[in-house]
């Protein structure tokens, strides 16, 4: 049986991921800042069986007690999928400080910390695939202006994820940074062309095909390069 791991599991395209996943049989280990608020995620794991598991992913003392709790289980697939929108209105001439290291903290270095945490649990599993959601907005080729927090915060995450395709290699690991499209959920708002549904199946098919030998690509989810 497949193990997945996914963080930011409590709506839009984590909880999807959760649903599609179980839906086929896997192993699903749904993580997320809060379980006892977490209603639609609670609900889905008693009808599909799974576990649902606390993990804050900006605070290492958390990754820690998952990395823990854990205890060596082997995960086929980790997809670090939690994230903020970041600042978007901010005054001409001013940046809000702590909203900016707020969205690098869990856009950027969260995804690090995850990964570099569950390291040996990807290496001791079957699978050995590691994703992280990202967007086309960390495309410093094709950057419009604009939600600089968030842009420079998938960059950022682009950058590390494609130097752990590098490092990791020698483990089998393979790595997919993926763009999920404009999806239609309480980030991407209600006039987003793609559903989660969409996204999700979209995504899995990528993941699917995630192997040593495409490790480290910028895709959309529907396999499409993205310009770095």
């Amino acid at each position: 049986m497949t193990t997945v791991l996914i963080t930011g599991a409590n709506r839009g395209i984590g909880l999807e991921f959760a649903k599609q996943y179980a839906a086929e049989g896997a192993d699903v280990i749904a993580c997320c800042r809060n379980p006892a608020t977490a209603d639609a995620l609670n609900a889905l794991s008693r009808a599909a069986q799974f576990e649902v598991m606390p993990l804050d992913v900006t605070a290492p003392a958390s990754v820690a007690a998952l990395k823990s709790a854990l205890n060596g289980r082997p995960i086929d697939i980790l997809i670090n999928n939690a994230g903020v929108g970041g600042p978007r209105n901010e005054p001409q001439g001013t940046i809000d400080f702590d909203a900016w290291v707020e969205t690098l903290k869990t856009n950027s270095i969260a995804p690090m910390l995850v990964s570099l945490a569950l390291h040996d649990n990807l290496k001791a599993s079957k699978l050995r695939k590691l994703v992280t959601i990202t967007s086309m907005m960390g495309s410093i080729a094709g950057h419009g202006g604009g939600a600089y927090a968030y842009r420079a915060s998938k960059a950022a995450v682009n950058s590390v994820m494609h130097g752990l395709s590098k490092e990791w290699a020698k483990d089998g690991i393979a790595i997919g940074i993926y763009h999920p499209g404009w999806v239609k959920t309480d980030m991407g708002g209600s006039s987003a062309p793609v559903t989660p549904q969409d996204s999700v199946k979209g995504l899995r098919a990528q993941i699917a095909k995630l192997s040593p030998a495409n490790s480290g690509a910028y895709l959309d989810f529907q396999g499409k390069e993205i310009a770095w």
